[in-house]
């Protein structure tokens, strides 16, 4: 039987990433696959990284090969993320692959706790990873990061982010003692947002995760209008008053034409620390209802568990100090998601092509 294009397409359309269980039907193109003989060579770029998971990929691809008949299939495996598409009117920032805001209607959802842990998550991955912490009045990623001290200002103009665990971070709460407060108005808050994100000299990152502050105000339409984010992810719980502040989030960031990448319901149900029995005190399934009515990704859910709390207020979040956890694993599948989602969003192309300046004759 002779090898033929569309049948070893047609057989790759069931290879899916092993965590998470999304098809990655997407990811193989006409161009990439060329047959000589009965051998097939594919060329992969996922766009992501799959860690422990990637002999599992290459395995499903020489299956489907197989299945369509190859006698042996080579793969060559391009490693590395691209930067995405970003809202109209912005370009990409140059160190920065991939901004994605983590957002939430209202506070007390564990919006922060959420954010820290996606970013240890995809640093853990191999994805090179910053942390913004964008609630000017309520820093928290100094306390969940256990790092503290100024950013040190090599030329009196930017500053240089820290480091803790293997993630860059800035935050006002570096700038600003422990106990005070930050006493701004609206303009003010919006342009210390900007100034954190554009003179803290990050290195070159493939993610940014952006720790918004609640609600809809200036800084959330601040970041939606003037810093170049491929997409947001909303942070709720099943309560209908989460829902319906998170609901409202979500639809301002459509409304300015930011993507809404996925729902993470976090609080889902409380696991005892002494029994194991699962309750969920604050209803059930409401973040996956809502992404369901309102056609945006589904993320996944997130536990309500005493050792989360005591982790993240130690400054070892879930991720780097109990790995093995049901809530890390829980961190590392809506990750991986997050990855592959935005993995899948149109490629920045805006560097690809020079400047046209048209000169008067």
């Amino acid at each position: 039987m002779s090898l033929q294009i569309n049948t070893i397409l047609s057989e790759l359309q069931s290879v899916q990433d092993p965590l998470t269980g999304m098809s990655l039907a997407k990811k193989f193109r006409e161009r990439d696959l060329e047959i000589k003989g009965d051998t097939v060579e594919v060329k992969l770029f996922l766009g992501y990284y799959p860690a422990e998971d990637k002999g599992n990929i290459e395995q499903q691809i020489t299956n489907a090969c197989t299945r369509a008949g190859a006698a042996q299939t080579r793969i060559n495996y391009l490693d590395g993320i691209k930067s995405h598409v970003v809202q109209g009117g912005l370009k990409p920032i140059a160190s920065i692959k991939n901004i994605i805001a983590v957002a939430s209607g209202k506070g007390g959802v564990g919006k922060s706790t959420t954010s820290v842990n996606l970013a240890l998550a995809l640093s853990q991955s191999g994805a090179k990873v910053g942390i913004l912490d964008a609630d000017i009045y309520g820093p928290s990623q100094p306390l969940m990061l256990g790092v503290s001290g100024k950013p040190e200002s090599r030329d009196g103009k930017s500053m240089e982010p820290l480091e803790a665990h293997g993630v860059y971070v800035n935050s006002i709460g570096f700038l600003i003692d422990g106990d005070s407060p930050a006493i701004m108005r609206g303009p003010m808050v919006a342009q210390a947002l900007e100034q954190l994100l554009r003179q803290t000299n990050w290195p070159d990152l493939d993610y940014l995760i952006v720790d918004m502050p609640p609600g809809t105000g200036d800084i959330a339409l601040t970041l939606a209008q003037k810093v170049p984010v491929v997409g947001a992810v909303i942070v709720t719980t099943p309560q209908d008053i989460a829902l319906a502040d998170a609901r409202k989030g979500l639809r301002m960031f459509q409304k300015v034409n930011v993507p809404i990448l996925g729902v993470i319901e976090n609080m889902s149900m409380h696991v005892c620390s002494n029994c194991g029995h699962v309750e969920p005190l604050f209803g059930h399934d409401g973040g996956r209802k809502m992404a369901q009515e309102l056609e945006v990704p589904w993320l996944g859910s997130l536990p309500l568990t005493l050792a989360v709390r005591e982790q993240t207020d130690s400054g070892k979040p879930t991720v780097v100090s109990d790995p093995g956890s049901e809530a890390a694993r829980s961190y590392r599948h809506i990750a991986r998601k997050l990855a592959v989602t935005v993995s899948d969003l149109a490629v920045d192309m805006s560097g690809k092509f020079p400047s046209v300046v048209v000169k008067p004759l």
